[in-house]
């Protein structure tokens, strides 16, 4: 099976602190790939380095087959790739629709009535301005903007960060969905639980280095393991 993406041995620096140490992972065309660790393990940096917006000072990325390790961000979209970061970025004083508009579109089938369909919630509030929405719109609007550009590859940072739990079910319910539609999907969660249900395969990330790898529904059937992740120390992990 071909890969959307690959990363090979990522070194990654905020100034003097070397927060990546050798992050290596792979996301197969078509499937939902988690990456899940604890507060401060590493994952959103390890976006950041994916989406070119801090680059590795070693290693390699791959994504559709083009090498894009030191490509800038709109070059790294272009090719197909949306991102929803972490904190639900949108514009506060826009409304829905408006929000929605601001992505430059790419062909494809995602369109804003088709997003409107998606999410039945957003078409309702619509006029309503990105601050009066709940955490739960706020997310949705977030992934229809990504959408938007009909990406061939979606990367969600913590979609389900302070969602009711049933919003969270919603959200996850969606995520799966994309996978449906052929898009590739990297899933970074906290919420480890719901992320090995719906994903194929799972990394767990620990103080910056990869720790396991294998089939999300292997990793769900270790209870002891899944547990860890709230807490997660890299000796669990080698010692398992």
């Amino acid at each position: 099976m071909s890969a959307a993406l690959t990363a090979e041995g990522l070194h990654t620096y905020y100034g003097k602190s070397h927060i990546l140490h050798g992050v290596s992972l792979e996301v197969p065309e078509g499937k939902i790939t988690a990456l899940l660790g604890r507060n401060g393990a590493g994952k959103t940096t390890t976006l950041r380095s994916l989406m070119g917006l801090t680059p590795p000072r070693e290693g390699r990325i791959t994504i559709f087959g083009n090498q894009t390790t030191y490509w800038p961000t709109y070059r790294i979209a272009a090719q197909g790739v949306g991102y929803v970061p972490e904190g639900r970025r949108i514009f506060a004083n826009l409304s829905v629709e408006e929000n929605l508009k601001v992505p430059l579109e790419r062909s494809g089938p995602w369109t804003v009535e088709r997003i409107y369909q998606l999410f039945p919630r957003l078409a309702e509030r619509k006029l309503n301005r990105g601050r009066q929405l709940s955490g739960g719109e706020q997310e949705m609007l977030s992934i229809g903007r990504a959408l938007l550009l009909n990406p061939k590859l979606l990367i969600l940072d913590e979609p389900s960060q302070g969602l009711a739990p049933l919003i969270v079910r919603e959200v996850f319910r969606i995520v799966a969905q994309m996978r449906n539609e052929g898009i590739s999907v990297l899933l970074v969660e906290q919420n480890a639980r719901m992320s090995l249900e719906i994903a194929d395969h799972a990394y767990v990330l620990d103080d910056g280095a990869i720790v396991y790898s294998g089939f999300a529904r292997e990793l769900a059937t270790d209870e002891a393991r899944v547990q860890a992740l709230a807490g997660v120390s890299a000796e669990e992990w080698t010692a398992a």
